[in-house]
């Protein structure tokens, strides 16, 4: 009856997750694990729980939470554990007529789980009918396997096509008859024999298909696990590693020791205040400029300190910006109000200089392929060039204010500029369309987050402001306590996975806040004057940078690394030492 059944008849109860069924080829059953040695007095009817009775504080209810644990166990190949659960409990892990549908998918029998689709308790009919698409492609190709090419015609004309659905995959499936050399191999297109796919990865994707009360997916309880994790981590102010391990015992929860707050190295070869820092993508050089008319590239080693590696001259002005190239091979320069210079990182020579006539440049940043140059001008155009310095194109009109601030996302697709004193403005490079973040207060700079999707704006109101402009642009957080009245204060984002945010600060500190709280967690003194920006190591979060009017860059690590260190001739390449639920590691 309906195609290609086994001989041997359905065991009374599958108690298997759809993961366990991997092994099973074509044909087989399921063997009814042993019985509970509890005995059959033990079990109690299912309608005797209660499908309503709950557990806990949070309205658990009682048979979701032992069916999640039965799978949990079958999913560990724990299948007699599984059943004296089941048997003790009376709850079923899944319900008598779902066990049968499963078996009949096992044994291919065809027309038997259509009839008990229709009885496993799915209301929406449009489910039922990709279901039902699903097992008779099965079938079809099954019966192409075993070259009964009339008995799959049949099955395609008078049982698929009629579903009406899916169209052309009806087509596709059509082909196969009629052009025997037009073949799928495990579902990819191509020469070679038909073949179906395993009946076990069958009942994995009507699993997919199917409500999670019907058929519970695999894995359910440790994805519960996993999430919980993630929740305490993310509701941890301090988590900042990725090392060290995560107990199920107790609750998640870092020390403070996680955040860089220890001034580990203090740079003072610039000869007048530092204005700009930034890391490299890869985190092994740190760049500076200066109101020195200078920038600097520094090289971070293995153990973490910081050389000077080139110091980079020819700037006719104050270096008020600069920008990675996405390899990090070579970086971009901007004077202030004056040219945008190249420069080979490996050997500290310009490449290119960058000039628009009698007009300024005021930023510059990189394409993401790394071929083009933008840049915005005094003029408020801005300009991409080759990196020969050819103009390729010129964006005109109010684009960009005379704060160096102009960045493209790593896709390449927007461009994002202050486009007013109140004003970021979102440019899609291919349709033109504009999108704008709008504050009541002037914009003194912004930032963008590594994954695209937010924008940390600092405001003259001594506020920050976090947007994600994703979408609908949408104001999400506000961070408050730095200080700023006269000078372009500049903040980042940074650590683990960007959770936290980071600002100078014209009292001569840096502000660090948890992202997802907002709470601000620490405040660390040492400078002398303003700080005027902050770049957090993206490849070690216990990393941090400040650049400060003193005319000094601190480097800021782990205070508890920083003690162990004295009187160490080596250090530790990581540094810092990872405390993660008590941890050490």
């Amino acid at each position: 009856m309906g195609g290609l059944e086994d001989d041997e008849p359905p065991s009374k109860r599958v108690k298997a997750s759809t993961r366990e069924l991997k092994g099973l080829s074509n044909g087989e059953s399921l063997k009814e694990p042993a019985s509970c040695s509890f005995g059959a007095s033990m079990a109690r009817p299912l309608a005797s729980q209660g499908d309503d009775e709950v557990i806990g504080s949070k309205g658990v209810k009682k048979v979701e939470f032992v069916r999640i644990i039965a799978e949990a166990l079958y999913s560990l190949g724990y299948s007699k554990t599984g059943a004296c659960l089941e048997e003790e409990s009376g709850i079923p892990f899944h319900s008598s007529t779902v066990s049968v549908f499963i078996q009949q998918i096992l044994d291919g029998n065809w027309d038997g789980s259509l009839a008990s689709l229709h009885k496993i308790g799915i209301v929406d009919e449009s489910i039922i009918k990709s279901a039902s698409f699903i097992i008779l492609q099965q079938k079809f190709f099954e019966l192409l396997d075993h070259e009964k090419l009339m008995e799959a015609l049949k099955t395609l004309r008078t049982e698929i096509s009629p579903l009406s659905i899916n169209s052309n995959k009806v087509r596709e499936l059509s082909s196969f008859i009629l052009s025997p050399t037009y073949s799928i191999v495990d579902g990819i297109s191509g020469q070679g024999m038909v073949k179906s796919k395993p009946r076990s990865e069958l009942l994995e994707d009507l699993q997919k298909l199917f409500p999670p009360t019907v058929m519970i997916p695999d894995r359910r309880l440790l994805q519960l696990i996993e999430q919980a994790l993630d929740l305490q981590r993310e509701a941890c102010l301090f988590h900042n590693s990725s090392v060290g391990e995560t107990s199920l015992f107790t609750d998640h929860h870092c020390g403070k020791d996680q955040i860089p707050s220890q001034t580990v190295q203090i740079l003072q070869d610039h000869h007048d205040e530092v204005w700009y820092l930034q890391f490299s993508q890869n985190g092994k050089y740190l760049a500076s400029s200066s109101s020195d008319n200078s920038a600097i590239i520094w090289e971070v080693d293995l153990n973490g300190k910081v050389s000077l590696k080139h110091r980079l001259i020819g700037h006719q002005k104050p270096v008020s910006c600069l920008s990675w190239s996405p390899d990090d091979d070579q970086i971009l320069t901007c004077g202030e109000e004056e040219v945008v210079r190249r420069w080979d990182v490996s050997s500290g020579k310009c490449l290119q200089v960058y000039e628009k006539g009698l007009v300024g440049l005021i930023s510059c940043s990189w394409s993401p392929d790394g071929k083009c140059v933008f840049s915005g001008l005094t003029d408020k155009s801005i300009i991409m060039w080759d990196l020969d310095g050819k103009e390729m194109e010129c964006l005109k009109g109010q684009k960009t204010i005379r704060i160096s601030d102009l960045q493209i996302t790593s896709d390449g697709k927007l461009i994002i500029t202050i486009c007013k004193e109140t004003m970021i403005l979102l440019l899609d490079r291919e349709s033109r369309a504009e999108r704008c973040i709008e504050e009541d207060q002037m914009i003194v700079s912004f930032t963008l987050s590594r994954d695209n999707k937010y924008l940390l704006v600092s405001l003259v109101n001594e506020e920050l402001h976090l947007w994600s402009i994703q979408g609908h642009v949408r104001l999400v957080a506000k961070y408050k306590g730095h200080r700023r009245s006269r000078f372009i204060v500049r903040a980042c984002f940074g650590g683990l996975e960007q959770a936290f945010i980071a600002s100078g600060s014209e009292d001569s500190q840096v502000y660090i806040w948890h992202r997802g709280s907002g709470e601000l967690i620490e405040t660390l003194g040492g400078h002398s004057g303003a700080v005027n920006c902050i770049s957090w190591n993206p490849a070690n979060p216990h990393m941090l940078a400040s650049a400060s009017d003193d005319r000094s860059i601190r480097i800021w690590g782990l205070k508890q690394l920083h003690s162990k260190r004295k009187g160490k001739e080596k250090s530790p390449s990581n540094n810092g030492i990872h405390y993660c639920n008590g941890a050490t590691v």
